[in-house]
């Protein structure tokens, strides 16, 4: 047990803070998509949208499944997801502000106002991401036809033939185990 809480900490550690932030990211999508997905009546009433609990738990569905892919090794399209995602709340968000008699105008504002902030955390994370998973993604160089001598392979055969051992070297030859 102790052990594994040292591998732990030292993987903690070496994430790069973008693959923090996608932790956390990862973490606040399954708990905002268990809500609407086990809540979307309260929801609903929330935000002033009742009759709209499908399209609460679908956004719930996304959101479960944004959350597990930002907690995997390589968060990057997992979190592009979920700026997508993102779009489509504060397109929804928008589109519900437009019914004046909502008497719950003042969530929908707030909510809007989450997601916005939420949405530039995703942004600049999935860029971050993006750059630093960048490489790992790219095409790994072949460099099977090179051998690590400057002259060739064939120029380095027999190269030490004629070596003479330095005199002072001379004595311990005997004791080397060759």
């Amino acid at each position: 047990m102790h052990h594994q809480y040292h591998q732990s900490q030292h993987m903690t550690r070496s994430l790069s803070t973008a693959d923090r932030v996608a932790r956390g990211l990862g973490w606040l999508s399954l708990g905002l998509g268990l809500y609407q997905l086990l809540a979307p009546h309260k929801l609903g009433e929330q935000l002033g949208l009742r009759g709209h609990e499908n399209k609460v738990r679908a956004c719930g569905a996304r959101e479960m499944i944004s959350g597990i892919g930002a907690l995997t090794d390589n968060p990057t399209p997992a979190i592009w997801s979920r700026v997508g995602g993102d779009t489509l709340d504060l397109a929804a968000l928008t589109y519900a502000l437009q019914d004046r008699h909502n008497p719950k105008r003042k969530n929908l504002y707030l909510a809007l106002t989450a997601v916005g902030i939420i949405t530039a955390v995703d942004v600049y994370c999935a860029q971050a991401l993006s750059k630093r998973h960048a490489y790992q993604a790219g095409v790994t160089p072949d460099y099977s036809h090179r051998s690590g001598f400057p002259q060739g392979l064939e120029s380095a055969r027999g190269a030490a033939r004629d070596f003479k051992v330095p005199n002072d070297m001379q004595d311990a030859l005997p004791s080397l185990p060759l």
